[in-house]
């Protein structure tokens, strides 16, 4: 390998990183909304992974079975957080040319 194509090579590389920088502050903007019990309990989840809101419809609130609310609540979270990981996959994929579900969570924390 010459120079001239090492140059190239390395232009490419911070080029890339340039543009996943950017993927994953677009990633920490967008947002994600999962939900359970027929839309009962909403988690809205940034792309990046972070939740910022829960709402529960207060027809859902039982004193009698906290339990249901809980596992309501806990399913919510758990379809935004797969929302949000389809999603960085998608956008993180479309810099790298490929789809960066594979990567092993080398992107972050993988979430469930």
């Amino acid at each position: 390998m010459n120079r001239n194509e090492l140059d190239e090579m390395m232009k490419q590389v911070q080029q890339m990183q340039a543009q996943m920088l950017s993927a994953q502050e677009t990633l920490a903007e967008e947002t994600v909304e999962g939900s359970a019990g027929g839309g009962m309990v909403t988690a809205v989840m940034t792309g990046s992974g972070d939740l910022r809101s829960i709402t529960i419809d207060p027809k859902v609130v039982d004193p009698d079975d906290v339990d249901m609310l809980q596992d309501l609540v806990l399913a919510a979270i758990n379809d935004a957080s797969r929302r949000a990981q389809n999603l960085q996959s998608e956008r993180l994929g479309q810099v790298a040319g490929f789809d960066a579900s594979g990567l092993g969570g080398l992107l972050g924390p993988e979430r469930s």
